[in-house]
């Protein structure tokens, strides 16, 4: 016996044309992270106050049929609008999903997606969703951002496509891609200042618990990692010290945020991580300069700068001290 066909939730009513207008295509086992994120944000900016009325921003799921769509960890996002002409919106934002078994795309999404990029319809890849859109052709010619996680495996399926790795999105012409997570928030903000204001975006992120909208290349969390603390004061400093790599620091500057003495912080420090925060900072810095190095297309200089140097030839020094090479061959020498 045939199962009745799933009803669609109806979308709240637009009041007047809205000034952003995302569509979002789903891939099987999408990470709810990275849509819940992006569509939370265009739903903050879309109306006053948290009432969700799509005023400012429209925003519809997609979907070839009236099935639900799983997510990795097993909650359901049902369709709210067919698949289908992709130039009445602004964008159409794709949510990847789990790599691992393949992402088994419906034939139908890939050729939707090549129809809007056909009329010239922004697409934004959002998490995996850029793995999505290189294997449809779509990110060939383009700039592409990953997570440094899923960056070998994107390289290997795609060698013929420019990827990085050390920032939190990237907008190149018409495709827009994200590393996941909470760069996907920042990746809305972007495109809601640009379309309704830079109040509506802060607005957005104020009430999500975000500050101001970070700008693309701000850094990713890196892989790299050189202790781990169990002292939450520690912990905390270690966090103080990643966000300020780039910028000249003291010991003394990580204090008063953590409510310490420096004669605390550097017991505390040693006592956890067997370092004094000073080492710490010097130790992560050389540690990202050499995951950069090997990991993206940065120029050695910048590479520097981004990890507090200065000075390059005594970031070549402390470079070739620590790991017996200078930048330039660690870098031809790989990971």
């Amino acid at each position: 016996m045939r199962k009745p066909r799933r009803r669609r939730q109806p979308v709240p009513e637009v009041a007047g044309p809205p000034r952003l207008s995302i569509a979002f295509v789903l891939a099987p086992r999408f990470t709810l992270t990275a849509f819940a994120g992006f569509v939370d944000a265009l739903r903050l900016a879309a109306d006053e106050g948290d009432r969700s009325r799509q005023r400012s921003c429209r925003w519809a799921i997609l979907g070839a049929d009236d099935v639900p769509v799983v997510s990795s960890c097993g909650a359901s996002v049902a369709p709210t609008a067919p698949l289908d002409r992709p130039d009445a919106y602004d964008a159409v934002a794709v949510v990847g999903g789990l790599l691992h078994g393949g992402q088994k795309i419906p034939a139908a999404v890939t050729g939707f997606l090549r129809a809007a990029a056909a009329r010239g319809v922004p697409l934004i890849g959002l998490c995996t969703g850029s793995f999505v859109l290189a294997r449809a052709g779509l990110l060939d010619g383009h700039l592409a951002c990953v997570s440094w996680f899923h960056r070998e495996e994107f390289e290997a399926e795609f060698p013929h496509v420019r990827v990085v790795s050390n920032q939190m999105f990237v907008i190149d012409r018409d495709r827009m891609t994200c590393a996941g997570g909470t760069s996907v928030v920042h990746l809305a903000a972007t495109l809601i200042e640009r379309a309704i204001g830079r109040a509506s975006a802060v607005k957005a992120l104020r009430i999500m618990i975000e500050d101001e909208p970070m700008p693309s290349r701000t850094l990713q969390p890196e892989a790299v990692v050189t202790e781990r603390a169990t002292d939450s004061v520690v912990r905390k400093a270690m966090l103080l010290i990643e966000q300020r790599l780039a910028a000249p620091a003291t010991t003394d500057a990580l204090c008063a945020p953590l409510g310490v003495s420096r004669r605390q912080l550097e017991r505390r420090f040693r006592a956890d991580v067997g370092l004094s925060p000073a080492d710490y900072r010097q130790q992560l810095r050389l540690r990202r300069a050499r995951w950069l190095l090997q990991h993206t297309d940065l120029d050695v200089t910048e590479v520097a700068l981004q990890c507090g140097y200065h000075d390059a030839s005594g970031f070549a020094r402390a470079v070739r001290r620590t790991f017996g090479a200078n930048p330039r061959a660690l870098r031809r020498a790989g990971p």
